[in-house]
């Protein structure tokens, strides 16, 4: 090994350790461990200036911007009270209608606020139902999570990878090109939730309804970069009132954006970017709140990560790690590859950050389709879904650790739903990769 490489996998567990250890922030992680590469010199200052101004960040950074001035607009607020009537005139089906709005809505826009803002609400309406909210909160996280693997820009994890398979030299992915396979996945999560979560979360004995508010955490490591962090719950409590105008002109700005960039008349960086400074022209949203919108620490969590990965990349390590690999699962050929690539995203994605995940996975993906002669598409989908589909554990995924604490299950409750979900979603992605991405 050379120096660079030594210095590189040394910070590379440090980071991962550190992350795994929960007491110290996942963006002071990052950013320390990018940090140490530039001084080493395992990074030049141009690829650590690159990271900052990479598309996903740009994109990211516009899109927080965009959601921020539509929940500031009060349409957030408005939608859920028409939800709740509904609820309350057709029973349970609606709670679940509500849920899969939640799950349309996470293709879109960031999960954490639409889960914060509508988890009260299926609580609620449980309550004055009398079901137990336990039936559908943990149903409602998952949903989220599903409905994010739909788009690009549903989860950033999926604009990591991206933005990292472009570096790799790989075309980038268009802001639809994942939906087929999303909505497989979605399609077979949702149903089983549907049918079978009910009956794996019923309790013999009567539980108390009251015991747990919503009791938001100061840190949470496990982050979710389409979720973000949950940061302050007064964020999203205050009831705002609706103002048409800011309303209006915000939805519209965001269906351009989405607009502009699914016909690739622009990136979507650019016309997020665009899209979130015509906000501020506009003044729909004020410059300050706009900043308040940004959400620092997951953008600066991304960059740490992806000066990670460049030293991976560069240093070949990644390409060290997959001759290995390939001696091993090479042997079973393409879809056996794409069967244990995701298998082994979908457990490091129960340990880590998703950023972490992408980082260390994404290099590997396009190096071993590259080993097997086949196409690294169908490959850097799966790192996709498996980034995204951490379902056993309350601390894989942001939104898992909120209803957790919110409705007071316990952490087998998790294992007992999220694991059975975890394998059905492996088995549908890994078919609806094989069939619309083909080798």
């Amino acid at each position: 090994m050379t120096l660079e490489q030594l210095v590189t996998l040394f910070v590379l567990c440090g980071v991962v350790a550190a992350l795994i250890w929960d007491k110290v922030r996942a963006d002071v992680v990052a950013l320390a461990g990018a940090a140490l590469l530039l001084l080493t010199g395992a990074v030049r200052p141009s690829e650590v200036q690159g990271a900052f101004g990479s598309p996903a960040i740009i994109a990211l950074a516009s899109l927080f911007v965009i959601a921020h001035a539509m929940e500031l607009s009060g349409l957030l607020d408005l939608l859920i009270a028409k939800a709740v009537a509904l609820c309350r005139r057709i029973g349970a089906l609606g709670i679940w209608l509500l849920i899969a709005l939640c799950g349309g809505a996470s293709g879109f826009l960031n999960n954490t606020p639409i889960v914060v803002l509508s988890a009260p609400v299926v609580r609620d309406v449980a309550k004055s139902l009398k079901f137990d909210p336990k039936r559908f909160l943990m149903p409602l996280s998952y949903v989220a999570v599903l409905g994010g693997c739909c788009t690009l820009i549903g989860t950033s994890t999926n604009l990591l990878v991206d933005d990292m398979a472009r570096s790799s030299g790989q075309p980038p992915f268009s802001i639809f090109e994942i939906t087929p396979v999303g909505l497989v996945v979605a399609a077979a999560g949702g149903l089983y939730l549907f049918f079978f979560s009910g009956r794996l979360l019923a309790r013999p004995l009567p539980v108390s309804l009251e015991r747990v508010e919503a009791a938001l955490p100061h840190h949470v490591s496990h982050v979710d970069l389409a979720g973000d962090m949950i940061g302050d719950a007064e964020d999203f409590a205050v009831k705002r009132p609706l103002a048409p105008t800011k309303a209006v002109t915000s939805t519209a700005i965001f269906v351009g954006v989405i607009t502009l960039a699914a016909l690739n008349i622009a990136p979507i960086a650019a016309s997020a970017f665009a899209g979130a400074v015509l906000l501020i022209l506009l003044r729909v949203i004020r410059p300050e709140e706009a900043y308040g919108g940004l959400r620092p620490e997951i953008l600066m969590l991304i960059v740490g990560m992806v000066v990670i990965g460049i030293a991976l990349e560069q240093t070949g390590l990644a390409a060290s790690a997959t001759n290995a690999l390939v001696g091993r699962v090479g042997l079973f050929g393409p879809l056996g590859a794409l069967i244990l690539l995701y298998g082994a995203t979908l457990v490091l994605t129960e340990l880590l950050s998703n950023a972490t995940v992408a980082v260390l996975v994404t290099p590997v993906a396009v190096a071993l389709a590259e080993s097997l002669s086949v196409s690294p598409r169908p490959f850097l989908v799966a790192v996709m879904m498996a980034g995204s589909a951490a379902f056993a554990t309350p601390f894989g995924y942001q939104t898992n650790v909120l209803v957790y604490q919110m409705a007071g299950y316990s952490y087998l409750d998790f294992t007992k739903v999220g694991l059975p979900l975890n394998l059905i979603t492996w088995a549908a992605a890994v078919a609806a990769i094989h069939w619309f991405f083909p080798f």
